[in-house]
């Protein structure tokens, strides 16, 4: 962690930039990367964007924006946590006012464990479950979830699809990479959760390379009818937390 922090805190140019741009940025530029390599729909806008953020850098400045992907790679393989999440707060890029604080991970751990037993228990009969993070902030509980779930024998990459959501787009870009970066299928949405509102859909690599779309759909809601997986044209309360029938998809 203490690697990581001093990377960004380096690309801020000796004053040029406040770091909490530098922390927007580099979360950006991960995201967009990440996505641009298994969704082409939108592309082209995404690596104009990529490359807008991209020539505010020097060159220097852009390998250490990688270092920092690979040191944060290696310490979410090295155990779950929120790295992320954990690392905006020891930045102190905390904002009062608008409240954007995270969760301290251990916190969310505790959390998770509380509900992990309803959700192992619904896999005796179930394919995966669903779980759905409204206010999904850095993506967290998600992440402490997913190690409630490797804790009781549950394979999470196989057993889990990830609904998560979040106003703020920074957010969005935290979770994304992180749960990537985890293998947790996904779709990270962009949006209102109260408005019902939605701006943009980020589906992971495990949620695209999975055929997660298919799943979901072949799941359909409780009452039997077929469902449709959130995507722009499709709002994010279709899709149920409902896994029956897909007994042929279950390992044993």
């Amino acid at each position: 962690m203490t690697n990581l922090k001093k990377l960004l805190e380096a690309n801020t140019g000796s004053g040029r930039r406040r770091v909490t741009q530098v922390f927007t940025d580099f979360c950006e530029l991960c995201a967009l990367a990440i996505r641009n390599a298994i969704d082409r729909r939108g592309f082209d806008e995404r690596e104009d964007r990529y490359l807008s953020v991209a020539a505010t850098y020097t060159p220097e400045e852009m390998d250490r924006f990688a270092t920092a992907l690979a040191l944060l790679a290696q310490e979410l393989q090295s155990g779950l946590s929120d790295v992320l999440g954990t690392l905006y707060m020891s930045l102190d890029l905390g904002n009062e006012r608008l409240g954007q604080f995270f969760t301290p991970y251990e916190v969310s751990v505790l959390a998770a464990r509380m509900t992990a037993g309803d959700l192992v228990e619904r896999l005796q009969e179930q394919a995966f479950v669903t779980v759905s993070e409204p206010t999904c902030g850095s993506g967290g509980m998600v992440v402490a979830t997913a190690e409630a779930l490797s804790d009781a024998g549950i394979n999470y990459q196989r057993s889990m699809h990830v609904t998560a959501q979040d106003i703020d787009i920074t957010a969005v870009h935290m979770t994304y990479v992180q749960l990537a970066l985890l293998h947790i299928p996904a779709l990270v949405v962009h949006g209102n959760t109260l408005a019902l509102e939605q701006r943009d859909v980020w589906p992971t690599p495990a949620h695209v390379i999975g055929g997660w779309d298919s799943r979901l759909r072949r799941a359909g809601a409780p009452d039997g009818t077929p469902c449709d997986p959130p995507t722009a044209d499709h709002p994010v309360d279709r899709v149920t937390a409902g896994a029956d029938g897909l007994d042929d998809e279950r390992e044993d």
